[in-house]
């Protein structure tokens, strides 16, 4: 029999080993350059700032009470917000675990569009609901006869919080949902028959088994509430900053690059505490236990308690996760006057005749530009990684030389090592991430500062990962047989790839493709310090246009968010379209 490659039992059996270690090499250079280099530059910043080592710079954070204040801060918002979004969450997750009813596909997927949001827009369509002006204020007005809002939640705590669990609410229900969908009701029932009280059964039977889902479920909300940034920098205005915010004002408005890379590495150090501490719970949930298929765990409501339950558990849902978004689009319609178009039409226009001004329709063209070129990249570099990291371990040879040992070694050993380093873009902070490029990439050979090239090169590693999570199960999925069989019939190692491969992973490769397009268009915290001023994104044209003052600017920026967010939200529509049922890790 024909054979292709050089390894047996390989997941890509066409692609040479040394092609493979070609990849290696080429995605580490990659992670090196882009990744760790920018990120140790902070740590030379914070410990070397005059070239010799000195914990000065975190000395000062830790003597100062208003750097203890934004630590405290940062902490204690994100338990909070933490607390409240798990306790709104779970009923959520049991209904769509216990239940099937109509429309219950089409629920589930609009419960996660506001993840796939940019912060910029969940801050204005929050700011349209409850703020002074917002639309909630404008209806008790109206209806109570009052002079003035009678809420004042702009600008305090209460709304940052809110906003936090609109963004987050749909972890808990999907992380918490999807495993109680599958644990087996036969355990609670089992404890009922013995006695026990259906809140009891719950307290000790499925609790303790939903325990690792929630803790993981809790630790990721809480590391998306610490390093929070849009929402805080637009809802909590200037008497609030998390570590994030503080990063990000120490290095535009004073420039004060030593303290914030100080900053830096402390929200660095808890992230990934944090980050070692979820992937721990999450590996938690796949220790043995008696699971079902979902058509044997759900079951249709009977009685009316349960029904009004599902329905009360949906109304919250739809009310927490729909009425920001629905009063976004409002306001940038009727803002000002009338129902009409016309900030939209604003987008297009330059009223002041500046040659200095920069069109928001401009900043639309950035943010796609930007994003086809992030896609572009993140997809040749999710798909390589993919495909080494698919390939299963060699089986033992008869003895080869030494270099061809150390060789079949590295191959072997270097998919365990590559896949949890591309992880770890997700637990960075963007604006760090940002911080690093500045301090780092100034520079002859990589002296990008001034080249469009750095913000697709951030856009980059975000998407990365979300990339080669949505190919690689596909990968993975494909039988071996199948290459082996077209190399049989006379087709080349590329014919293989073209038509066997391709059309099997072109789902999960679209999946990808949507991810990494949506990613770049909302990016916010890494563009706000790397971008250059002739050249904004959309997020950073909504943040110029707040913080100008006026009734058009303020209409402007409603109505690029309102853009920005049907832009999301269509790509999650396509992702959820798209996405293998049961394949994929995002």
């Amino acid at each position: 029999m024909r054979r292709y490659g050089s390894e047996s039992g390989s997941a890509h059996p066409h692609l040479p080993g040394l092609g493979r270690l070609i990849i290696y090499g080429l995605l580490l250079a990659f992670l090196v350059l882009f990744y760790f280099y920018p990120l140790g530059s902070i740590l030379e910043l914070s410990f070397a700032p005059e070239g010799r080592f000195s914990l000065e710079p975190l000395g000062e954070l830790f003597r100062s009470p208003r750097y203890l204040r934004t630590l405290w801060f940062t902490v204690w918002q994100a338990t909070l917000s933490t607390l409240l979004t798990v306790l709104l969450a779970l009923p959520g997750a049991y209904v769509f675990a216990r239940y099937r009813f109509p429309g219950k596909t089409l629920i589930h997927a609009l419960t996660t569009v506001p993840f796939v949001l940019p912060t910029m827009v969940v801050s204005l369509a929050f700011t349209a609901l409850l703020g002074p002006n917002g639309g909630f204020n404008i209806a008790l007005m109206r209806i109570l006869g009052l002079p003035r809002p009678p809420l004042q939640l702009q600008h305090t705590v209460g709304i940052i919080i809110l906003a936090h669990v609109f963004y987050n609410y749909t972890l808990v229900l999907r992380i918490v949902g999807t495993f109680w969908s599958n644990l087996s009701p036969q355990l609670e029932e089992a404890a009922r028959m013995l006695g026990s009280s259906r809140r009891r059964a719950f307290r000790e039977v499925t609790l303790p088994l939903l325990a690792p889902a929630i803790a993981a479920a809790a630790t990721l909300v809480f590391v998306f509430n610490f390093t929070s940034f849009g929402v805080i920098l637009v809802l909590g205005g200037p008497r609030f900053a998390t570590l994030e915010v503080a990063i990000y004002r120490q290095t535009v408005h004073f420039l004060n690059l030593p303290v914030a890379a100080a900053l830096s590495v402390i929200q660095i150090l808890f992230t990934l505490a944090l980050m070692i501490v979820y992937t721990r719970l999450q590996a938690s949930t796949t220790i043995p236990m008696e699971l079902r298929s979902r058509r044997a765990t759900q079951r249709r409501p009977q009685r009316w308690q349960e029904k009004a339950f599902i329905v009360g558990n949906l109304a919250l849902m739809l009310v927490l996760l729909l009425t920001p978004l629905l009063a976004l689009m409002e306001r940038s319609l009727t803002l000002g006057g009338p129902l009409s178009l016309r900030f939209y039409r604003a987008l297009f226009q330059d009223p002041r005749g500046s040659a200095f001004y920069v069109p928001p329709v401009e900043a639309v063209r950035n943010s796609v530009s930007f994003a086809v070129a992030t896609v572009t990249l993140s997809v040749l570099l999710g798909v390589s990684a993919a495909s080494v990291l698919s390939r299963r371990a060699a089986s033992p040879r008869a003895p080869t030389a030494a270099s061809q040992a150390a060789a079949r070694r590295i191959l072997a050993w270097a998919p365990r090592i590559l896949d949890p380093i591309l992880m770890l873009p997700l637990g960075t902070s963007a604006v760090t991430l940002g911080l690093g490029y500045i301090v780092a990439l100034d520079r002859p050979p990589l002296d990008l500062r001034a080249s469009g090239l750095l913000v697709i090169l951030a856009h980059t590693l975000v998407a990365l990962p979300f990339v080669v999570r949505s190919v690689l199960p596909a990968i993975r999925s494909i039988q071996p047989q199948l290459r082996e069989t077209a190399a049989v019939m006379g087709a080349s190692p590329w014919q293989v790839w073209r038509e066997v491969d391709l059309p099997m992973v072109a789902r999960g490769l679209l999946v990808g493709a949507v991810f990494a397009f949506t990613v770049s268009m909302g990016e916010f915290g890494a563009t706000s310090l790397i971008a250059r001023p002739d050249r904004p994104t959309m997020p950073i044209a909504i943040f110029r246009f707040l913080g100008r003052p006026g009734v058009v600017n303020y209409g402007q920026a409603l109505a690029m968010s309102t853009l920005l967010m049907f832009v999301c939200t269509l790509g999650f529509l396509v992702i959820e379209r798209f996405r293998v049922r049961g394949v994929g890790e995002f």
